[in-house]
């Protein structure tokens, strides 16, 4: 099966620094890949190099086999490749049903016609409600996205990806910011996306309890290079991990 998402060799330099330095790696429908690694490791920038914000130095990005090495980040986001930042991404002035209108406006291909307003399209306004409603959004559709909680703004910016039907979602720390009370309702939205095996899932967070609980595979970057790749359990008893990562030493226990 050709992966959904894969890079090859993939480089950035910065000057005399090599952030991300030949990193191969394929993810395929079905599976949750958490990209882990102590801080500065890359994480950030291989996620900025796969969906377009930085151009590559060496090495290339493929979306089904196609690569999109040279492609803008808009090019690729309408090839499949959804992403989420660690600071959240939205129109504040409009309002929460209206950011969800533009995704999926954005989706379908439509662009603004004084002659056929958007309420005249039924079809677009029923697909973002059923957006909103599925993320728990739909009694706040008339909040201005600015005036939400933050754990609210990370429903909607998944409301907006999910909106854009991605192959790919990309989440970066989604739990960044966030209160106890907030962090299991984005989980559990990363968890129902899971249950779709069409779709692959990318997600670079810090907390292991997270990792633990979502995770199919993990993959450790270290000083930008790929060191660790496999099955939760095996992965974090690695001593790679134990010590690059956890910070604990070899032979004791995580």
């Amino acid at each position: 099966m050709t992966p959904s998402l894969e890079t090859r060799g993939l480089t950035i330099r910065f000057g005399g620094h090599v952030a991300v330095d030949h990193v191969t790696c394929a993810f395929r429908p079905g599976e949750l890949t958490a990209i882990v690694g102590p801080n500065g490791a890359g994480k950030t920038t291989y996620f900025n190099l796969i969906s377009g914000q930085l151009r590559a130095s060496d090495g290339s990005v493929l979306i089904e086999g196609q690569d999109v090495t040279r492609l803008s980040a808009p090019q690729r986001t309408r090839l499949g490749l959804g992403r989420a930042f660690q600071l959240t991404n939205l129109f504040p002035r409009l309002s929460v049903a209206e950011n969800v209108r533009l995704a999926v406006q954005a989706r379908a291909g439509v662009h603004y016609d004084m002659r056929r307003p958007w309420r005249a399209r039924g079809d677009l306004i029923d697909r973002a409600e059923t957006v909103l409603d599925s993320v728990g959004l739909g009694a706040k559709r008339d909040a201005e996205a600015a005036a939400l909680p933050h754990g609210d703004q990370r429903k909607l910016e998944v409301a907006m990806m999910m909106a854009l039907e991605p192959k790919v979602y990309m989440f970066d720390e989604p739990t960044a910011g966030m209160s106890v009370d907030e962090v299991p309702v984005v989980l559990d939205l990363i968890a129902r996306l899971k249950t779709d095996a069409s779709k692959t899932i990318l997600l670079v967070e810090h907390k292991m309890d997270v990792v633990r609980s979502l995770a199919d595979r993990i993959i450790v970057l270290t000083n930008g290079q790929l060191v660790a790749d496999g099955d939760p359990a095996t992965v974090i008893a690695s001593p790679v991990v134990q010590e690059a990562y956890l910070g604990i030493a070899p032979g004791k226990a995580a």
